[in-house]
């Protein structure tokens, strides 16, 4: 069963071209790793919340902007596999590509879904 990994994160809006050279070379890395489709966005039309919102989820900072993902996997299975596989691949090591993260990790916001309804 189809599997996704989603993601909301907080971007220093200055780091735009950063952040999109950086998802460009994690997509070729998900790829790589069994993962069928990536897709990143960067805010267009997100309100701020009294209650709870994307920038209120991710303590969006003033000089920040607000960015969501998703990783369509054929399968948890896969998705288990490939991941570890990412995480082990030296293109998504900071410190061994001497590429800075373009975002605050501690404020990202992920999980895995099982897709129950696809149109």
């Amino acid at each position: 069963m189809t599997y996704v990994d989603g993601f909301v994160l907080a971007v220093p809006t200055a780091n735009k071209a950063l952040y999109k050279q950086h998802a460009e070379t994690a997509a070729q890395v998900f790829k790589e790793h069994s993962a069928t489709k990536l897709v990143e966005c960067w805010v267009d039309d997100v309100p701020e919340g009294e209650v709870t919102s994307f920038p209120l989820a991710v303590k969006r900072q003033d000089d920040e902007t607000v960015c969501f993902s998703w990783i369509i996997w054929p399968s948890r299975q896969v998705r288990d596999e490939g991941m570890q596989k990412v995480m082990d691949d030296p293109r998504m090591q900071p410190e061994a590509t001497g590429a800075e993260m373009p975002f605050d990790g501690k404020r990202m916001i992920y999980g895995g879904f099982e897709m129950i309804v696809e149109v």
